[in-house]
């Protein structure tokens, strides 16, 4: 795995943002961020492990598990739940049998929240699997999830 990682990283060494890049990349290649990431990239960008890991824990949309094949993310910002997102998120919770933060055992699904989508104007908002839906509401996240 040290040498995939390493071969993944190295590229982008030297570039400006190089390490939020880098693990941009990993997570594409492996679907998340291996525990082993930190000391290659430590290695190879020059800084402490302690760095490297700031620098994902900062970031939202990194993470240490592989997300299920279908990602729902929910708005929970003060905005969205001005009009429902706190509902919507029991309604996801209750019809999908996860809470907000888990991922299913078969790694079908795993539903996040998010802090803004930028879709204020017509929240609640969601998104799942990349697409973002407006006036979100639990079926029409089910039908996404389920086609």
């Amino acid at each position: 795995m040290t040498e995939k990682l390493h071969d993944i990283i190295a590229p982008y060494v030297g570039e400006t943002g190089g390490l939020i890049s880098a693990m941009h990349a990993v997570q594409a290649e492996l679907g998340y961020l291996p525990e082993d990431v930190l000391p290659v990239a430590a290695d190879l960008f020059n800084q402490t492990k302690a760095e490297v890991k700031g620098v994902i824990s900062f970031y939202a949309d990194f993470r240490d598990q592989r997300a299920g094949a279908n990602h729902v993310r929910v708005c929970v910002a003060e905005s969205c739940q001005s009009v429902g997102s706190r509902e919507l998120v029991t309604a996801l919770e209750e019809r999908f049998a996860l809470k907000l933060g888990e991922t299913d055992l078969a790694r079908e699904l795993t539903i996040e929240p998010v802090y803004c989508l930028g879709l204020c104007s017509v929240s609640p908002a969601a998104e799942v699997n990349g697409k973002l839906v407006a006036k979100a509401d639990a079926d029409k996240i089910a039908e996404r999830v389920e086609a």
